[in-house]
């Protein structure tokens, strides 16, 4: 008995071939017509590859539109923050779907997605927002691949446009000294303790009193306030790691006590308010206090979030380490805060070069200064400058003393004789020049 064929073929009155095939169920006929029977036979078998790969995907669930498929994705979303969210559909609303809501998700191919993504950057958006669009119509078409509708994302490949990184604004303490003083007292901590202290400012609209610690001089960022869409929104802070408390120099502290003490607040109370009571609504406060403070103290083009970036600059001034940084902004890594913050570290390079020149100036001086003699040997200074770490123990001497006065090394191995993979043994003073190397010649 021969083997059963996958699929049937069929000769239509006009000549050409049709293909067929049974997949769950379902009746499959070809899309296209073939010119001859053997492309239909081709064809099914392709199919039954695909099939037996796992990687079969039903040619009409391409033909869904993208605007009805986009709509499938937004609802199955349940792993952003709803800032986030609103965010990555106002995207969607503005960028994706006037190109590609009314074409079939088939229809949306490679060249389609690379035009768009240049015609986007002709336009004038800024490479940042290009990208975002583009990477929300990678997240669309990617559960497209999950869900079976697609064998391959058009977005695969797709290169973006470079997104240059902004220079960062900071103040000095003198600086956020008058911006404290030109905006409303009641806002005054906000800008010491976003300044001191690194809060981002949905940190500093969500905190409580009760995490307030006035004796240790400590405040708990465990709540963040955001807007979306108009409405208050308050959820966990942006990562693990910005869950942390925050030590406070006097300068943040006293403000924060003193207004506590002026405005009275119970302890599951928002610390700052609205005027007329509760929640502050970012964007309005912006205009309301903030640009009208930023502009009586002579600081131009100034945002909240810079005053985070001036804290963190504070912090490195005052001598704080990278980890210290990190630990007080709520940085995921150091090193994070070591590629945005970095160059602010002082003295690195510096403090490289001045040793690397005492090296040099030691060794010259040495040449000029001392007596020549087999203490002055080059290689035994090379060996000496290399081993210049090495801390020297009582226990090391009598090692090594031990070591030169026994005639057989040999089961050390090494070219002396003494080879051992145990640096504290390391007598930091002994050269390689043994008693047995006597007939090699040294410089």
């Amino acid at each position: 008995m021969g083997r059963r064929q996958f699929g049937s073929v069929r000769k239509l009155p006009s000549g050409r071939w049709q293909a067929s095939y049974w997949h769950l169920g379902i009746r499959h006929i070809a899309e296209i017509t073939q010119m001859t029977k053997a492309d239909a036979n081709a064809f099914l078998a392709a199919s039954e590859t695909q099939i037996r790969r796992g990687n079969w995907v039903d040619p009409w669930a391409a033909r869904m539109l993208f605007a009805d498929w986009a709509e499938e994705w937004r609802t199955s979303i349940v792993d952003l923050r709803p800032s986030t969210k609103a965010r990555d559909l106002g995207y969607l609303e503005r960028y994706v779907l006037p190109r590609f809501g009314k074409l079939e998700l088939g229809q949306v191919d490679h060249m389609a997605v690379r035009a768009w993504v240049a015609e986007l950057s002709a336009s004038g958006l800024s490479p940042a927002t290009t990208t975002k669009a583009a990477q929300i119509l990678g997240k669309i078409m990617k559960a497209a691949v999950q869900a079976g509708l697609l064998i391959k994302s058009p977005c695969d490949g797709i290169r973006l446009p470079r997104i240059e990184r902004t220079e960062m604004r900071f103040l000095d303490a003198t600086e956020v000294r008058a911006l404290a003083a030109a905006i409303d007292p009641r806002y005054k901590a906000t800008v010491l303790l976003a300044a001191y202290g690194g809060l981002r400012a949905g940190e500093l609209f969500g905190l409580r009193a009760k995490r307030i610690d006035p004796l240790r001089r400590t405040i708990t960022v465990a709540e963040t306030l955001v807007d979306v869409g108009g409405h208050p929104y308050f959820g966990p802070p942006k990562t693990r790691a910005g869950h942390r408390t925050i030590p406070l120099p006097r300068v943040a502290a006293e403000p924060l006590a003193a207004h506590l003490v002026t405005y009275g607040r119970q302890p599951d109370d928002l610390v700052f308010t609205a005027p007329e009571g509760g929640p502050v609504q970012l964007n309005l406060w912006r205009r309301r206090f903030w640009a009208p403070a930023v502009r009586a103290a002579g600081l131009a083009h100034l945002r909240p979030h810079d005053l985070r970036h001036t804290a963190v600059a504070l912090w490195i001034a005052a001598g704080a380490n990278p980890k210290e940084a990190a630990t007080r902004a709520g940085h995921t890594s150091v090193s994070f805060t070591l590629d945005r913050y970095g160059h602010l570290f002082p003295g690195s390079e510096q403090r490289l070069n001045d040793a690397l020149d005492l090296l040099a100036d030691e060794a010259e001086n040495g040449a000029d200064d001392e007596p020549d003699g087999p203490e002055n040997d080059p290689s035994a200074r090379q060996n000496s400058v290399s081993i210049a770490h090495v801390a020297r123990t009582p226990e090391s001497d009598t090692v090594s003393d031990e070591r030169s006065q026994a005639p057989d090394q040999g089961e050390h191995g090494g070219r002396c004789g003494t080879r051992t993979h145990d640096l504290s043994r390391v007598n930091p003073i002994h050269s390689c020049l043994c008693d047995d190397n006597k007939g090699r010649k040294t410089a």
